[in-house]
């Protein structure tokens, strides 16, 4: 115990280097107070507030429990189906692109092209995707699901390129030894160390899409978020709140389903 307080004792203090940094996050700090400007809430402001707040705390439940074309409950079920084959979409041609990008399978010029392309890929938001297929395919669910699979691309290929570049290689040079096929490598020696980590991945970011897709709809891209902007703009603030608690409900439902079996997938059951 000693020894441990000695060198404990002996390590260099940088006290001028926690200094700087603390007066830099101090500056900042206030520097980003300078933006805050109480001046333009007035009475007008404040009854605002207080009637949104009453919109969200007495939400229209007719309208959260109406079966119709319209309703919140059928516009839910088309933001699931838009994330969930946008996921689909994204996962599948990730593949290829991950495996392009693995700098242990592949040459490094093209390892490096590849990783160039998913770093672009991921640059660009999911709105301005949006916006671009709406012109293309027109308004819709349609758009929601070309926006949703390209933005989910660069995510998956990145993290599925991790997986790949931390494959067991001894596996496959003990196939190699008794004679087995590229086939037979890749059923039996590749996919099996890929496949939990994929869907697993995969997974996590239908999670992530859920989110994306109720805000494609605010550029019309299909799903619940054009209602909720509308409803918004028309100060019906019971509306909002009504599909706020739709949005709430099933995205902690979509949560607990995804980790429950994203726990099940790495715990191997």
């Amino acid at each position: 115990m000693n020894h441990i307080e000695k060198q404990l004792s002996a390590a260099p203090r940088n006290l001028l280097y926690v200094a700087v940094i603390s007066m830099m996050v101090a500056a900042l700090f206030v520097w980003s107070l300078t933006a805050v400007n109480v001046q333009n809430i007035g009475q007008g402001g404040l009854s605002i507030a207080k009637n949104i707040l009453y919109g969200l705390t007495h939400p229209n439940m007719d309208m959260l429990l109406n079966f119709s074309k319209q309703s919140i409950l059928y516009l839910l079920l088309e933001t699931i189906a838009i994330a969930f084959l946008g996921t689909i979409v994204g996962a599948i041609l990730a593949i290829p692109l991950a495996f392009l990008a693995a700098s242990n399978i592949m040459p490094k010029p093209v390892s490096w092209l590849t990783r160039l392309l998913l770093i672009v890929i991921r640059t660009v938001p999911a709105l301005v995707y949006g916006l671009m297929f709406i012109r293309v395919t027109g308004t819709g669910a349609f758009a929601g699901v070309l926006t949703v699979g390209l933005t989910s691309i660069g995510m998956l290929a990145k993290l599925y390129v991790d997986a790949i570049e931390e494959l067991d290689t001894r596996v496959l040079e003990s196939m190699t030894s008794v004679g087995c096929t590229t086939f037979e490598k890749i059923r039996f020696g590749i996919v099996p160390q890929l496949f939990s980590i994929f869907l697993s991945v995969i997974i996590y970011r239908f999670d992530m899409n859920m989110r994306e897709a109720s805000i494609l709809g605010l550029v019309g891209a299909g799903g619940i978020g054009a209602p909720l902007i509308f409803a918004m703009r028309g100060y019906k603030w019971d509306e909002v709140g009504a599909i706020l608690i739709g949005l709430v409900i099933l995205i902690l439902l979509i949560e607990f389903m995804s980790n429950y079996l994203r726990a099940k997938l790495v715990r191997g059951e």
